[in-house]
Formats: C-alpha cells, structure tokens, sequence
C-alpha cells in the first residue's frame, strides 16, 4: 500500500496482502471445530518447514517465548551449555541462568564457535545444549549438524533456535538430532510478530521437568493440542493464527525449496553489491561456519555515521537494521527475508547505494547492477 515503509530488516517483514487479510475475521469461539482446523492445519504446514516428524505446539508470544518454554520445561535444574556468539545465543544463555546451571561458551560476535571446547564441556557432564542456527545480530549462519553429533555422542538434550532460519533456509531438525527447535511468526513466514512454534521429540518429553511455569508449560499444550478439536491451554491470539495459517500456505503453494533458494538469491545479491562497493561484511566464516541465508551484517566504513545513513534510507522508504548492543554504529544489516523478492532487494540495494554516495564514501562499483546479475 501506498505510503508504507519498506521493512527490509531481520524481522518483522512485510506481510502478504492475503496474510493481513485473513485477519480481518469476527472472533470466533476458539475451543470449536474452525479454530481446531486452523491449528492442526499449521502444524501440518510447518513441520516440512522444521524438517521433524515431531509434536509442533504454537504459541501466543514471541519467539523469546518459544525459546523460554524450550528451556523453563525440559532444561530446569540441568547443567546447560550455550553456544554465543552474538545477542540471541547470549539470550538462550541469560535463560539457561535462570532455570539451570548454566555455563556460555562465548566467541567474538560474528565469529567461529570453539566446538572442541563444546566438546570438552560435554565430557565433563553438560547435559544440554543450546544453539542459535541463524545469528542474526552479526549475519552469521553456525554448524547446527555438526553440533547435533556432538550432543547426540554425548547423550545431550539438543536445543536449537530456528526464530529466523526456518522457512528462510535449511532447517532438519530430526536429521540434525535436534529435541527442540523453534521459530517465530514474524521472520522468514512473513506472519504478524507474536506467535512461536516449538517441536518436542519424544526424547526431550522423557526429560520434561517436574517443575514448569504456568503459561509456558509445554505438557499443558501437549494435552490440549492432543484434544479434538485441537486447542491451547490458554486463549490464543486467534486472528494471529489465522495470519500463520495464510502465511503458511503460501510458503506451500511457492514450495519450500523456491523458498529457500529465494531468500538464499537475495543474500547473495546483498553480497554482490557490497563486493561492488568495496564495503566488507562483517561476519568471519570457515569451513563449518557460512553467512546467513536471511540477514547480511555490513561494516560501516570509515567517516559513515549510522544514525545519519539509516535516516536517509529511510527517507527514501526503506527501514534497514543497525547493530545491536556493542555493534551499534560498526554494522548496517539488511534483511532477505520473507516475502520480499527482487524489486524489493534492488529498491533497497539502491538506497544503500545512494546513501553511501550521499554521506561521502566513494563507492568503487555499482552495486545495483551487479545485485541485479545475481537476481
């Protein structure tokens, strides 16, 4: 619609005109049959997505929320490994603190995770391990099967946040050893932000805590998710699951691999036009360690302020991200996520272009045009 922004961040995105519409609906009575199709629906829909055959239950809260009732339930009381290198692996850990006995085995943000020291740790008696898949507060993706062999040797509950991979990338989460994996609604599915999807395998239900919260208590969803028609133990947000449902069949009706490869194109074509500019991107990678298929983490270069480049892209109609916490005013980030195509990449790749030139950098190419080569 006319005189919207164009959210080109890693999250929230923008929605689909059938998503926002679907949640256009009169309240329903969420204990009926409409609102248990609508459920079961998006169960069925998201497990590709996760790549499990496992128990999916959704959530009325964020992905914050998803990642709480992952550790509240079935890591309480555990000695817990976090793997952190950047805001949301240190998030899994401030969570591992406060349920278990948590220990961070922290890298610079952006960079490799020490996998020997996981390994050590899971000798000496880690029982859980939690892994952000996709970082994207420093656009790094992280070895999610490579850790999985690791926890499965050692016999380690695996605990895998997938708020901003799944349906953006790759995601096995039963291939991968993974007991738990998450998403959130408003990152790469392009729903409204406020709802979170969890699988459980049975292993990590073996494990469940005796002692659980009340509203994030996953044995209350398995129970009512178990009822026909399915429900939450709780009223859910209803006309965000409506919103999910949409956001999912279009997911099928594009097919998960165009999906991917989309989102995978769009990364690219950021990286391309970076390469143009001879701005370097933030992330160090290896052999095991890749850049984000969703998000790409820019360095400023030297005499760009980010409060003035980011107003004028904005100006011009786009909202990009900034850093977050120490890496603010050293990293722009733009979003490949969603919904977004190769119009919206290229708007963007312009305005990032123009901004640079406009605050002084001298770019050494055209970063449109070699974007657009790769889209």
């Amino acid at each position: 619609m006319q005189n919207e922004k164009l959210l080109m961040m890693p999250g929230p995105v923008p929605m689909p005109e059938r998503v926002r519409t679907s949640m256009t609906k009169q309240a329903i009575n969420h204990r009926g049959t409409e609102f248990g199709d609508c459920y079961k629906e998006i169960v069925e829909l998201l497990k590709p997505m996760f790549g499990t055959d496992n128990e999916i239950m959704v959530i009325s809260g964020s992905g914050t929320a998803g990642m709480e009732a992952a550790v509240s339930n079935f890591a309480r009381g555990r000695h817990i490994t976090s793997l952190v290198n950047g805001k949301f692996g240190n998030r899994l850990f401030e969570l591992g603190k406060r349920y278990g006995r948590a220990t961070a085995i922290e890298s610079e943000w952006g960079t490799p995770l020490d996998l020997e020291m996981l390994e050590k740790e899971l000798r000496e008696g880690a029982e859980v391990v939690t892994l952000v898949h996709n970082e994207t507060s420093s656009g790094i993706k992280n070895p999610a099967r490579e850790v999985g062999k690791l926890a499965r040797k050692y016999d380690a509950l695996y605990i895998i946040d997938g708020i901003t991979s799944i349906a953006g990338d790759v995601v096995e989460a039963d291939r991968w050893g993974a007991d738990i994996a998450i998403v959130g609604s408003q990152k790469c599915l392009a729903a409204p932000a406020g709802l979170s999807a969890v699988s459980v395998s049975e292993r990590a239900w073996e494990k469940l805590a005796d002692e659980r919260p009340f509203y994030l208590d996953m044995a209350a969803y398995r129970k009512s998710a178990s009822k026909s028609p399915m429900q939450t133990p709780y009223t859910p947000a209803v006309p965000l699951f409506f919103a999910l449902r949409e956001a999912c069949r279009i997911v099928r009706d594009e097919g998960l691999a165009n999906r991917i490869e989309r989102h995978r194109r769009m990364a690219d074509a950021v990286r391309a036009a970076a390469s143009a500019w001879g701005v370097k991107l933030f992330p160090r990678t290896d052999e095991l360690h890749s850049y984000s298929n969703t998000v790409t983490a820019l360095k400023y270069p030297e005499g760009i302020d980010d409060n003035d480049f980011r107003i004028y892209v904005k100006e011009k109609g786009i909202e990009i991200a900034g850093g977050q916490d120490h890496l603010k005013g050293r990293i722009f980030r733009i979003g490949s996520m969603g919904a977004t195509g190769t119009p919206e990449m290229l708007a963007t790749i312009a305005a990032v272009q123009n901004a640079l030139k406009h605050l002084g950098y001298r770019t050494e190419g055209d970063g449109v045009g070699a974007a657009a080569e790769v889209l």
